[in-house]
Order: C-alpha cells, then structure tokens, then sequence
C-alpha cells in the first residue's frame, strides 16, 4: 500500500530544487525584459518575426 511518509532530507532537496528553477525563471524573465526590443529587432531582420 502507498504510505505518503518523506524524509525532512527529500523536502528540503524538493525545497532547493522548486527554489533553484523558479529563480532560474525570473531571471530569465527579467532578462527577456531588459531586452525584448534588442531581441525582437533582431527576429524582424532575420525574417523570423512572424513567429511571435
């Protein structure tokens, strides 16, 4: 039978992971908006644009 007992050991590794790929995220959030009209310049001179 399933048993929902877990480790302090593997909740705090879940913590650091969830913690890990959710400021990953935000930099790459911020990132994209400190240089969205860089980037999107960019698409409009190679043609590829038109997939946004």
């Amino acid at each position: 039978m399933f048993t929902a007992r877990h480790s302090i050991a593997q909740l705090a590794a879940f913590a650091l992971v969830a913690l890990a790929l959710s400021a990953t995220t935000g930099l790459a959030f911020a990132g994209w908006m400190e240089h969205a009209p860089g980037i999107f310049t960019t698409l409009i001179e190679s043609g590829l644009s038109w997939c946004f």
